[in-house]
């Protein structure tokens, strides 16, 4: 079975759709409207070789940038979760 989730979340600031896969090769496609943001987050899909897509919509001109941080942060976590569930536990070793 595989260890992959879907999750789409809107809020009244923020539309994100992202999708996890924690048995992936690395590859990410991410979007938040946050350049430093999307640089880690990029690298935390290389990394950790999980395939990682992210497409975030949010009101970053006013209500600063930490609304989609955080709204990214809870799909993410949801997902991660999700998927971990579904064959148990996540192991990894050093390379």
């Amino acid at each position: 079975m595989p260890r992959t989730a879907q999750i789409h979340r809107q809020t009244g600031e923020t539309n994100i759709t992202l999708a996890l896969d924690l048995d992936g090769t690395g590859q990410s496609q991410i979007q938040t409207g946050v350049g430093f943001f999307d640089h880690m987050l990029t690298l935390l899909a290389k990394h950790s070789l999980i395939d990682l897509n992210i497409q975030a919509q949010g009101d970053i001109c006013t209500s600063m940038p930490i609304t989609t941080v955080e709204d990214v942060g809870i799909c993410f976590g949801k997902s991660a979760s999700a998927s971990a569930r579904r064959q148990g536990r996540i192991r990894r070793t050093a390379r």
